[in-house]
């Protein structure tokens, strides 16, 4: 079995601790606070009757449906069993053996290419300009002969949304030096669309635009995302693939989710106010430094004598609170931590945590 160094292991460290997972309040996964909506519950309760079937081979209403939000063709849409899923498939579909990825970035990426057994490296951007992206030297780097980028765009775990002029600008590179460019916006529903680079890298042929439906949809547990990109990219990545990966209660979810017109703007304005003040009460207290967040989480700076692990383990053993240790993200060391935006009386108890636990360093 493979290692897990994710976040969102809830009912892994109930079990480990003996207690309930309802006991446990869990900011390590970046989730929608608002949970599942009521026409997305509705559909997978009705779908139920629907398993003893074999489900759609490959999901086309759901293709149908996200084609037609993202105003591109069916056949430039690619639903999958989460993301993830077609990370592990693009080393298999791009010719070449040299990755880049931009760090810190989420590690799947790098496993992903590590299985395929090709050679990777990491364009650390750094933490003290808040994580921009220069084109230029990420230019230079690019021309040494890659052949494959992967970005997230806004970035996890840093939160670091880059502008359309910037990614544009990245996508014109990767043209012009020959490199196939994976373009991560799992987070971009929090963000709004006219951030997203969708249409212009299926229109490109050039890359893959990777979105996913479980953080803003709160569907973690039923896996889905989805890939948009130049039909013939996912014609060839559905072969990779194979029919059925897309599981009936997930695809009638998807449908379901897509539809909710009212829960993205209600997710949009809430996020939005929670994260804002969230990051307003973490920055008042000392010894830490959140980055500007975009999504639905925030990346904080420990500036105290306290080592991210160590603030971790006594978050959850004194107040059943996890966060996500960001030490083990390439580019970041043992100093940082995420934390997911949730409501706001739970927003309270991290920051009351948080407070009391960095006040005692000063004792």
């Amino acid at each position: 079995m493979s290692s897990y160094d994710h976040g969102g292991d809830i009912f892994g460290a109930a079990r480990r601790s003996g207690v309930d997972p309802a006991q446990l309040l869990d900011f390590s996964a970046s989730i929608n606070p608002m949970g599942l909506s009521d026409p997305v519950r509705k559909a997978i309760i009705a779908g139920i009757d629907r398993i003893v079937h074999y489900p759609e081979p490959f999901a086309e209403p759901l293709r149908n449906i996200l084609a037609s939000a993202h105003s591109v063709a069916p056949e430039e849409i690619l639903p999958a069993n989460g993301s993830t899923e077609l990370i592990y498939l693009l080393p298999r579909l791009v010719q070449g053996h040299r990755a880049l990825i931009v760090a810190p970035a989420f590690s799947e990426y790098a496993k992903a290419l590590t299985a395929a057994e090709w050679e990777v490296d990491y364009h650390i951007l750094a933490p003290d300009n808040g994580f921009a992206l220069e084109c230029g030297p990420l230019e230079a780097v690019l021309a040494k002969g890659y052949d494959l980028l992967f970005l997230c765009n806004p970035g996890n775990p840093t939160g670091r949304l880059y502008s359309r002029g910037e990614a544009l600008e990245l996508v014109r590179i990767c043209r012009k030096v020959g490199v196939f460019i994976v373009l991560d916006e799992a987070f971009m529903d929090f963000c709004g669309e006219e951030f997203s680079l969708l249409p212009e890298l299926v229109a490109s042929g050039k890359g893959v635009v990777l979105r996913s439906l479980t953080k803003f949809y709160a569907l973690p547990g039923l896996r889905l995302g989805y890939a948009a990109a130049a039909a013939d990219i996912c014609r060839r990545l559905g072969e990779l693939r194979g029919p059925w990966s897309v599981n009936a209660l997930a695809q009638a979810a998807g449908v379901a989710a897509v539809n909710d017109a009212a829960y993205r703007r209600a997710t949009g304005e809430f996020v939005a106010a929670e994260r804002d003040l969230l990051s307003r009460r973490l920055a008042e207290i000392p010894g830490l430094t959140p980055f500007t967040p975009a999504a639905n989480f925030l990346l904080v700076r420990i500036t105290a004598d306290l080592p991210a692990a160590r603030l971790c383990r006594r978050l959850f053993e004194r107040y059943g609170i996890l966060i996500r240790d960001c030490s083990n993200f390439v580019g970041l060391g043992d100093r940082f931590f995420r934390v997911a935006v949730r409501t706001g009386k739970e927003n309270d108890r991290l920051v009351s945590a948080l407070q009391e636990l960095l006040s005692e360093l000063h004792r």
